[in-house]
């Protein structure tokens, strides 16, 4: 699976992962919008008012019950581009059709450099889960006995040299 990319994105430091579906646009579109599929692969449970300027809310993550947040949702066109506000950070998705199904890139700006590693890790698992979940296998979170290791793939990108040093939860 690629590995993400530390960018620069508008001035800000940013992670960027693309990953190649054999399903089309919409099916990638419903995984990233729809809160059943985004059970399947995010590490929160997720409601959005599907519109710009809609609030988008974050809840329930199982290594974090008492977590709640939101954001505003600032692209919002169907099926190829969303864009929300998650805390300090910004979330940007873009699907693109290719021949035989579809690209997806996620691109988040994050709120600090020295959180590229921490944050690249946890997408590079939940990326995972979304792959096995658009597949149709079994997909049972980011947070599961079943995903891949966040602490593996963060050691990884560290050794890589990704910008790291940001609080890390004393359970990753």
């Amino acid at each position: 699976m690629e590995r993400g990319t530390l960018i620069d994105h508008d001035g800000r430091p940013a992670i960027r992962f693309r990953r190649e579906f054999a399903q089309p646009v919409e099916r990638v579109w419903n995984a990233i919008t729809m809160p059943d599929d985004l059970a399947a692969w995010f590490p929160f449970k997720v409601r959005m008012e599907p519109r710009v300027g809609g609030t988008v809310e974050f809840y329930d993550d199982p290594k974090q019950p008492e977590f709640q947040t939101s954001g505003k949702i600032l692209i919002y066109q169907p099926p190829t581009r969303l864009a929300y506000s998650w805390q300090a950070s910004e979330l940007h998705f873009t699907i693109e059709a290719t021949g035989d199904g579809c690209v997806l890139t996620l691109i988040e700006l994050l709120e600090a450099r020295d959180a590229a590693a921490r944050n690249a890790a946890g997408w590079m698992v939940c990326l995972s889960e979304l792959t096995k979940h658009l597949a149709g296998q079994k997909a049972e979170g980011p947070h599961s006995d079943s995903a891949e290791s966040w602490r593996k793939h963060y050691d990884e990108y560290v050794a890589a040299g990704m910008p790291s040093g940001a609080w890390i939860p004393s359970d990753a």
